[in-house]
């Protein structure tokens, strides 16, 4: 009996050990990165969404990498009086992306030690990439398994890029009335695209049977970020809920901001209110608000022009 008890004593601990070991190699073997971020920006934002979907298969430490420090617009330039705002960068940000933009990946070995020379950058390639390295199967998935359905998903994130998050830089920007009305007619028009593109499949959003995507983690950030427009631009600039067209939109918003993985993502409304105050009146300095100040679209932003 003694034997017995001992043999029992001895199996039970090998399998404590054998959990304890496994549980081991299964936290080793989770992602991590350290994640160069910053809280107002949109475009980091897509990734942040990206992260929380896929938070029990990913660990990342949210580190603040880029902000706004003003400078002396001795020459009026903005035409307001006010000082110029331009973007500060983490030393760790300019060292791991050459164009010092957010959001960045840098993949962390087993002792912490970050790997510069693997650094992830551009938001779509960075939402692609997290899913890629997550592990997930099926619908957990935002890249569908269906390489067509993976294809017509990337070209739509694409288009929404150009025609529903470019438009809400030219509405801010520009300074010409004509112009913000055509960007935003520019936007109406895409956001009835997509409207027409989400009929396709059954569910609210993009894939079928409401199985988020890289598609919908596009749209997202900007979607939720429409509201300023009113108090920036006036009545005449707030997206029409009574459209036909758009209620196909509209359905996809009431199903994307009910998700966890999404609420835990969503700035303050009146502190990113304040913080867009810079681009509504000029004098925010960044690429993005250089490029459309140039004339060009907010997807088309080159380092050496819009420094």
């Amino acid at each position: 009996t003694y034997v017995s008890l001992v043999s029992l004593v001895l199996c039970q601990t090998k399998r404590i050990i054998f959990l304890c070991q496994t549980q081991v190699l299964i936290m080793s073997s989770i992602p991590k990165f350290r994640y160069l971020s910053a809280w107002f920006c949109p475009y980091a934002h897509r990734a942040t969404i990206a992260l929380e979907h896929h938070a029990s298969r990913i660990e990342y430490e949210w580190v603040e990498s880029l902000g706004w420090e003003q400078r002396v617009d001795d020459k009026n330039v903005t035409g307001t009086g006010k000082e110029w705002w331009y973007h500060w960068k983490s030393v760790e940000l300019v060292q791991a992306n050459p164009s010092a933009l957010i959001p960045t990946l840098i993949p962390l070995d087993i002792h912490g030690v970050g790997n510069f020379s693997k650094s992830v950058y551009e938001s779509l390639v960075v939402v692609d990439f997290i899913d890629a390295v997550s592990g997930a199967i099926g619908k957990d998935r935002l890249v569908s398994s269906d390489p067509y359905e993976a294809a017509r998903a990337r070209i739509w994130a694409d288009k929404l890029n150009r025609e529903c998050v470019s438009p809400y830089y030219g509405i801010l920007v520009r300074k010409d009335e004509g112009e913000r009305r055509e960007h935003f007619k520019a936007l109406i028009k895409g956001l009835k695209s997509f409207s027409e593109e989400l009929r396709r499949t059954s569910g609210s959003l993009f894939l079928a049977d409401n199985q988020l995507s890289n598609t919908d983690v596009a749209l997202i950030p900007w979607a939720y970020r429409y509201y300023i427009f009113e108090h920036y631009r006036g009545t005449d600039y707030v997206i029409p809920t009574e459209d036909p067209d758009l209620e196909p939109y509209h359905k996809w918003c009431d199903h994307v901001f009910d998700l966890d993985c999404v609420k835990r993502t969503l700035p303050d409304k009146e502190r990113y209110l304040a913080h867009i105050g810079k681009y509504a009146d000029s004098s925010a300095r960044s690429k993005v608000a250089n490029a459309v100040r140039r004339g060009a679209a907010a997807h088309e932003i080159d380092d050496n022009k819009d420094t």
